[in-house]
């Protein structure tokens, strides 16, 4: 039975109960990407501003850290299709475990950079080597049904919210420990050579034992037999859809929402951390590493709390279209409050004005992040065929890869033009980025009210 808007998701049938323990290995596998993404933040700015690249221009880091935290999505946007497709052949399992172990690799090294080449290099090495995020969601898709997918979808989101908020706090509190912390870690030089160094092996560590924990006891949810999946349609009769066929009008809808949330997320998530860390007269509020570490891990933190908590009973009694175009709908105040913020301490400093425009920041944040389960749910039931499942997540996260490798180096360049050119006084960014977040609400437009349907076999896959 489909899930409508008319028709709440738990009070119209009984929901299966959901395999905890599967589902516990998985959300803790996906836990790695988040902190592996957000771990860099509160000091990517810093460490960028300490390499000769900017020539000493605080106005230039925007440019160059904004690269850096687009080039995991860039390079992932071109093996993310193939790795989703993959799996559906020879399993998640296998394809997972390689993304573990391309992201252990890749925060050891990005730990021990010490030139912007080499930082390339890293985040570059994780994107091509991790196609988990598709991969987890159609393990998710496969671990639940119609009855009980809001509960195991709401999960990923509080997932990533924990991701956002324990790596920006181990970023900013562990970032050049010989200094923090000299009677344990100024003993030994090799943490003044590579400040930056602990919180990536840190997250390194985090990695490889998901990697143990996910070869162990995480089960394969593609079952083969002969070399073919095995489900209720007999082996001989299952055909997996080449690309063409998995872009249907409705996978197109969905992915194009799912993109517009993405992008706008993430181009809010970049200028985070530089609008935190410039000076005020930049533009910016001039937090140090550990206090940009707090302020994104508050972020997070409550978010995963509503998420956790509040989100099923406003799925229900909302639906799924509704809860999406008001989840888009956050973004042109959450965007609008950034110059708000910066006038508020310019006279005096950050003050209480300041503080209470960034609390009502967060709340609407809190509130965006709903749609990211919303629109996981309607990627899900877009999927031409179960069969496909994997396919279908590889394209949305392809698009997803691609806008989130654009987002931050796009808001975040935008921000130094800004400012050195002094464009509608240093906030033009602010102003095209609510532009786009009312444009974003025309696609929620072809979204419809009532899920898709997956079918068990599509017509004619024989």
């Amino acid at each position: 039975m489909a899930l409508s808007e008319s028709t709440p998701l738990l009070a119209s049938q009984t929901a299966t109960p959901l395999p905890k323990f599967q589902l516990f290995i998985l959300l803790w596998v996906q836990l790695a990407e988040p902190l592996t993404s957000q771990v860099i933040y509160p000091f990517i700015n810093k460490l960028v501003g300490e390499l000769p690249i900017t020539g000493g221009e605080e106005k230039k880091i925007g440019y160059y850290a904004g690269l850096i935290e687009s080039l995991f999505f860039v390079t992932q946007a071109f093996t993310v299709l193939q790795w989703g497709s993959l799996s559906d052949r020879v399993g998640r399992k296998p394809v997972m475990l390689i993304g573990l172990f391309g992201l252990t690799l890749s925060m050891i090294s990005f730990g021990l950079s010490k030139s912007y080449g080499a930082l390339v290099v890293s985040r570059c090495l994780a994107g091509v080597l991790n196609g988990n995020t598709g991969v987890i969601k159609s393990m998710m898709g496969e671990l639940t049904d119609s009855s009980n997918i809001a509960q195991g979808m709401a999960l990923m989101p509080v997932v990533w919210s924990m991701g956002a908020t324990v790596g920006p706090l181990i970023g900013g509190v562990l970032a050049n420990p010989y200094e923090q912390f000299p009677n344990t870690f100024g003993r030994f030089e090799f943490w003044r050579t590579y400040p930056y160094a602990l919180p990536c092996f840190v997250i390194a560590f985090y990695c490889i034992t998901s990697f143990l924990l996910a070869l162990v006891c995480l089960k394969e949810t593609v079952e083969f037999r002969r070399g073919r999946p095995r489900g209720t349609i007999p082996p001989t009769e299952i055909r997996h859809l080449p690309l063409r066929e998995v872009l249907t009008p409705r996978v197109i809808v969905a992915v194009s929402n799912y993109s517009l949330l993405a992008f706008l997320d993430i181009a809010l998530r970049a200028l985070q951390p530089l609008f935190y860390t410039l000076h005020i007269r930049y533009g910016g509020l001039g937090f140090s590493p550990p206090i940009v570490g707090l302020c994104l891990g508050a972020f997070g933190l409550f978010s995963g709390l509503y998420q956790a908590t509040i989100f099923v009973p406003i799925y229900n009694l909302f639906g799924t279209k509704n809860t999406f175009v008001v989840s888009v709908l956050t973004f042109m105040p959450m965007f609008a409050l950034f110059p708000l913020m910066n006038l508020s301490a310019r006279d005096n400093g950050v003050n209480a004005a300041t503080w209470a425009a960034m609390t009502l920041q967060m709340i609407l944040y809190i509130i965006m992040d709903m749609g990211f389960s919303c629109a996981l749910i309607y990627v899900r039931s877009a999927a031409p065929s179960k069969y496909s499942l994997g396919a279908t997540n590889g394209i949305a996260q392809t698009c997803i890869s691609i806008v989130r490798a654009i987002g931050p180096v796009a808001s975040t360049s935008l921000f130094s033009i800004s400012l050195e050119k002094h464009l509608l006084g240093g906030w033009l960014v602010y102003v095209v980025m609510v532009l786009i977040s009312a444009l974003s609400l025309i696609g929620t437009a072809y979204l419809p009210t009532k899920l898709w349907e997956v079918p068990e076999e599509r017509p004619g896959d024989e």
